[in-house]
């Protein structure tokens, strides 16, 4: 990741959960169905039964917070995850790189990275599947659902509170997809708006 890149989340921050909540900025947006299935999605999560668990890029600790089990959250953000201690408070939050992990080999007994894999570059993806595969026995991948209003793949330009704009790669997938490039495995949830797949 690069500074540019490190400071956007770093400030982007204070606000990141306006856009699960549909606040802020994220208000007028029309996503019809959005919080019921952010609901489902947190149950499927909760319903995980691991006994430990390492989220990768785990942000401010939004999806974190559902699952059961010890948890080590990872973020570059030093911002992200003062907010995910807050929220997490029974959790051990790691600041690291998400492509060179500072844990030891089968550390967790699964390894989730929420909208972080549709962000990385094919090369991205090799290290950081390699390094999830080192880490855990189980991948669980949370991500965006490709959508036929929106393109697979993209560069978006994001605004943030203070008027800041940044331009981040995106990708979104069907369960299909996600599986086809980390290994077959199970969709845990497939809607409008998130995919989940175990492997």
């Amino acid at each position: 990741m690069t500074e540019t890149e490190r400071a956007y989340y770093d400030r982007r921050a204070p606000e990141y959960d306006d856009w699960y909540r549909g606040t802020g900025l994220f208000e007028q947006r029309n996503r019809p169905g959005w919080a019921e299935e952010l609901a489902n999605l947190q149950a499927a999560l909760a319903s995980l039964r691991f006994g430990s668990f390492i989220d990768v890029a785990c942000g401010t600790g939004f999806l974190t917070s559902v699952l059961r089990g010890s948890i080590i959250g990872l973020d570059q953000s030093a911002s992200m995850l003062e907010v995910a201690r807050s929220r997490v408070p029974q959790g051990f939050f790691v600041r690291g790189d998400a492509l060179q992990m500072p844990f030891r080999s089968r550390q967790a007994d699964c390894l989730m990275a929420g909208h972080f894999y549709g962000h990385l570059d094919e090369a991205a993806q090799r290290t950081f599947l390699k390094e999830a595969r080192r880490i855990a026995k189980s991948l669980l991948i949370v991500d965006a659902a490709q959508r036929e209003d929106f393109p697979a793949e993209e560069y978006q330009e994001r605004v943030l509170n203070d008027g800041s704009r940044h331009v981040v790669h995106k990708r979104y997938f069907t369960p299909e997809l996600l599986m086809s490039e980390i290994g077959a495995g199970k969709t845990l949830h497939s809607g409008r708006w998130f995919v989940a797949v175990l492997v």
